[in-house]
């Protein structure tokens, strides 16, 4: 199995990842021109950018742009410090393009109309989107012929799964406050990068409220973007997942305050007594 193998395989598992490709040599340098490494999340590798401590920079570097998600350029002027034990001293200068591969991974926890229109936007805008939902008619490929993965059954079993990790966005528009509020927990207890939910004021209060009766504390709760998505006045089902695929593409490109995942205006002014927002409805209603 060659790199470009290992390099679908991952992309098709929504595993994160970076390739290290050797884009430019001057001189002499173990490292030729196009020779690639591919580092995995879990620190694992193939191939090679010329070994020694360069290559364990680079290394260092391709695990730091699968968080970041932002390319990098290394320059390397080669000493014997970069060519470990036993190496020979080449001189040259090596250029290494360091990029993410990761795929961001969107779990969908319900199949109706919203869902729908979310699905097929998240989809446009690179996501690898999973749609969860107790009903079969409601998650099948039929009804979501983008998704990569369609689970339906009991909340619990379906939900228990899938597996996240910190490129996974949770959003969550189930057809019921109980199941919200089940689904809400379950990603509450899941490495994930985002988690979002729709809902009015009063909606979004009486789920806290069962999420805190269960032990779950505030702290945690303002991790929840609730209502979901930006506050663009969205109304129509296909407006409103255009308001949540935005959110979540700023948060994944930095344009927006997603590494402490902050809770909405509205959750911090109402549904935490920190008195209320003026403006328009909550997206959701």
């Amino acid at each position: 199995m060659d790199i470009f193998d290992h390099i679908a395989g991952i992309r098709a598992r929504g595993e994160p990842a970076a390739l290290a490709t050797i884009v430019r040599v001057k001189g002499s340098s173990p490292g030729k021109e196009a020779m690639k490494m591919l580092v995995r999340a879990d620190g694992s590798f193939v191939g090679s950018v010329g070994g020694g401590c360069m290559e364990a920079e680079v290394w260092a570097a391709a695990k730091e742009v699968m968080q970041t998600e932002k390319a990098r350029l290394l320059e390397f002027s080669l000493t014997e410090d970069h060519m470990g034990d036993g190496g020979l001293l080449c001189g040259g200068r090596v250029e290494v393009f360091v990029e993410p591969l990761t795929v961001p991974v969107l779990v969908l926890c319900g199949g109706g109309h919203v869902s729908k229109a979310v699905a097929a936007i998240a989809d446009l805008a690179g996501f690898r989107v999973t749609v969860v939902d107790d009903r079969d008619a409601f998650s099948n490929p039929e009804r979501f012929p983008m998704a990569a993965e369609c689970k339906s059954g009991p909340w619990e079993d379906a939900l228990g799964e899938i597996e996240t990790g910190a490129n996974t966005y949770v959003v969550i528009v189930t057809r019921g406050h109980a199941m919200d509020g089940a689904c809400l927990k379950w990603a509450l207890d899941t490495e994930t990068r985002y988690i979002g939910m729709i809902g009015s004021r009063r909606k979004i209060r009486a789920i806290y409220d069962g999420c805190r009766e269960s032990g779950i504390t505030d702290e945690a709760l303002r991790k929840v973007h609730a209502p979901v998505g930006l506050s663009i006045g969205a109304t129509t089902s296909e407006e409103i997942a255009v308001a949540i695929v935005a959110e979540m593409v700023g948060i994944r490109r930095g344009a927006l305050p997603g590494e402490a995942r902050p809770t909405s205006e509205l959750a911090k002014k109402v549904i935490f007594g920190e008195g209320e927002r003026p403006g328009g409805p909550a997206l959701g209603i």
